[in-house]
């Protein structure tokens, strides 16, 4: 049951949040071509395999090139390896992108671009981990599904408590944490407002507290000095 390793404190402290970021990103959210109504599920998808340990501004100067010569699934998956990794360099980890983007797009060209919309069956597919999986359902099938990586991750345990575990896909506390923050009315937005923050205010290093529209109820941040 979602929620499930979360207090009813919890529950309703993240709830809060979603509403107070979601006003935060219509002022201070980025703009990012993927987020334009030019972009396609086949776009959103892609690019969130390229997000991944990557900064959103190496990928957007990626971006328009990278599609211009792979407009479809079907043309990844009809190119030779090292073409696309000649595209990936600019983003790094391209061997492993390039393995990772022909096996979705293998998937994807023999089925006229359309992913299960069950996690479960997203397992059997090349490529698909849990931070893609929860990608196609909430762009491709319009499910509450949170994008949690290292930022989002940052943003939930300084706002509430550490995690458990080290590795993020298996912690109970902060999957539960991410999906309950995740059950918006704008699903989309809500992701993006989380990662922008995280990128923007919630910064690894040096945060900007100060600016943080949440500041007075994160419990990280209400133990720290404001000259930090």
């Amino acid at each position: 049951m979602l929620g499930r390793q979360l207090s009813k404190s919890e529950k309703v402290r993240l709830s809060r949040a979603r509403g107070r970021l979601l006003s935060w990103f219509e002022v201070h959210g980025r703009i990012l071509p993927w987020r334009g109504e030019a972009a396609s599920t086949y776009h959103k998808i892609c690019v969130e395999v390229l997000l991944q340990r990557t900064r959103a501004e190496t990928v957007a100067g990626i971006y328009h090139p990278f599609f211009e010569r792979f407009p479809s699934w079907a043309a990844i998956a009809a190119t030779p390896r090292s073409d696309l990794e000649r595209y990936l360099k600019p983003v790094g980890l391209w061997q492993r992108r390039a393995i990772s983007l022909q096996g979705l797009a293998a998937y994807a060209a023999a089925r006229n671009g359309i992913f299960p919309s069950a996690a479960s069956e997203h397992a059997k597919i090349p490529g698909v981990g849990q931070y893609v999986s929860n990608a196609i359902l909430l762009f491709q099938h319009g499910q509450r599904k949170p994008l949690l990586d290292v930022n989002m991750a940052r943003f939930l345990e300084r706002y509430e408590r550490p995690r458990v575990l080290a590795d993020i896909r298996y912690d109970p506390w902060l999957q539960d944490a991410a999906a309950w923050l995740a059950r918006s009315s704008s699903p989309k937005e809500l992701n993006w407002a989380v990662l922008d923050h995280a990128a923007l205010v919630c910064k690894p290093r040096k945060p900007y507290c100060e600016k943080c529209p949440l500041r007075s109820s994160c419990n990280w941040a209400r133990g720290r000095p404001m000259d930090l």
